[in-house]
């Protein structure tokens, strides 16, 4: 009875503060939607800079147009973190030709890319062997020796999730060079992680076992796949691949770092972040120029409304998350050195689609806060709150301080169409959608900062 006359007492107080919460995400709405900039940044971005590998000339053109981009958006202070990354670079185009069936010449030219981090010295020619999965090459590894292997294993389509699909798929282009190495394979052609009808190859990381010889390795187009799959059934194929991935030494990156400072708790620290680099294939726009913009886009709309935040909120351009990690890495690791206290850290990596809500690696408790705000952010397209992780980029600050981190989630159905293929490119970015996201994010920060996690 005292708890339910004490909640009684409490409802005109939660009711002002609900109406004082709904009026401030509106006036951040408004601002965002009415004079946005993260369109014309993105803009920016992929056409002025293009496809941003770490440790290239675009990346490093992308630092500074980050910084100087941060500072005339109204930060209180920016600064580039120093970090190593990777430079791993292509040498030269791609190719893949099927040029003997039944050992009869031919020429059936397939369109590929080669894996990010393999490596390649020209071309190699043999025949395939063709499965759907690991447990088939197993089971067929005496027939591997000497053969490119072709890894036909794609999305399961019943996933009403792809990144589901993408997380189950993607071991094949992880560990699938070094799994067919092992028993002797010479390549590796991965049908490439996408349910997209077009043609176009996904590129992505690969990571070698140093126990294997280190062969080369592509992804190949879906409708190509599709085609190598049938004929294999059938007939024996002949392969030439051609490839030429090298690493070059480490070289210097930078994170980009921008500041509001808190008003309370100005050594308390909020992040919100994209990452900076992309494949060189395309221009990033979705991987990930729309989180490079959303964060850029919260800081300038918190900054113009003249909200002052509880807590600093720093803003972070991720360096070398494609094929790395070595931006985020570095972002913990210095927190840590210099005995920071981290509260909360948001990343949009996931596109600039419609939003339908966040995904979060927080405690029940932290996970009943964050969804009684739901009838706050539903009405601009957040309706959940899942307990799928943060992003890539901030999962080393939960690691680290276990702090709760989360990422936005957009709608998923159209990303892995473009994802790390040629067709990631500006025009397929919608503005409004691009914008509704920046709200949503900067919405979520602010119910943090207010009310913590």
């Amino acid at each position: 009875m005292k708890k339910l006359t004490l909640a009684l007492l409490l409802l005109p107080f939660l009711g002002k503060a609900q109406s004082a919460d709904e009026a401030m995400i509106k006036k951040i709405s408004d601002e965002i939607l009415r004079n946005g900039k993260a369109y014309d940044l993105l803009h920016q971005l992929t056409k002025q800079i293009g496809g941003r590998l770490a440790g290239s000339p675009q990346f490093a053109k992308a630092i500074q147009w980050g910084k100087t981009t941060m500072e005339q958006q109204g930060a209180d202070k920016v600064w580039l973190q120093e970090c190593m990354v990777p430079h791993w670079v292509r040498g030269g185009q791609d190719k893949a030709v099927i040029i003997e069936i039944d050992k009869n010449k031919t020429s059936h030219a397939l369109d590929v890319l080669a894996l990010g981090n393999s490596l390649g010295s020209g071309t190699v020619t043999a025949e395939v062997l063709a499965v759907d999965d690991f447990a088939e090459l197993d089971r067929r590894k005496d027939e591997a020796k000497g053969k490119i292997v072709f890894y036909n294993h794609g999305f399961d389509p019943t996933n009403v999730k792809p990144f589901i699909s993408y997380g189950q798929t993607g071991i094949y282009r992880r560990s699938g060079p070094s799994h067919a190495a092992k028993y002797g394979a010479v390549g590796v052609m991965i049908r490439s992680l996408t349910e997209s009808a077009a043609n176009d190859p996904h590129t992505g990381a690969m990571a070698y076992n140093d126990s294997f010889p280190k062969i080369p390795a592509t992804a190949v187009g879906p409708r190509d796949a599709d085609d190598v799959w049938a004929m294999s059934k059938k007939s024996t194929l002949k392969m030439s691949m051609t490839t030429n991935g090298h690493f070059l030494p480490d070289t210097i990156g930078h994170n980009v770092i921008a500041e509001l400072t808190g008003t309370e708790f100005p050594d308390q620290y909020i992040t919100v972040g994209g990452h900076l680099d992309s494949w060189d294939v395309n221009e990033g726009a979705s991987d990930d120029g729309t989180g490079v913009v959303h964060t850029i886009e919260i800081m300038r709309a918190l900054k113009a409304i003249g909200y002052k935040p509880r807590h600093t909120i720093r803003f972070v351009l991720f360096a070398n998350e494609e094929n790395g990690l070595r931006g985020g890495t570095k972002y913990a690791e210095e927190a840590k050195a210099k005995g920071e206290k981290h509260v909360f850290a948001l990343e949009s990596d996931a596109g600039g689609f419609t939003p339908r809500g966040f995904s979060l690696s927080v405690t029940k408790e932290q996970m009943a806060k964050a969804q009684s705000w739901l009838p706050l952010l539903s009405p601009y397209g957040a309706f959940e709150f899942t307990a799928d992780g943060g992003g890539a980029d901030v999962s080393p600050l939960n690691r680290t301080f276990g702090i709760p981190v989360g990422e936005l989630n957009p709608d998923q159905q159209r990303y892995f169409d473009i994802h790390h293929a040629r067709s990631d490119v500006f025009e397929y970015v919608n503005k409004r959608e691009l914008l509704m996201g920046a709200v949503n994010m900067a919405a979520l920060i602010y119910l943090v900062d207010k009310y913590g996690l």
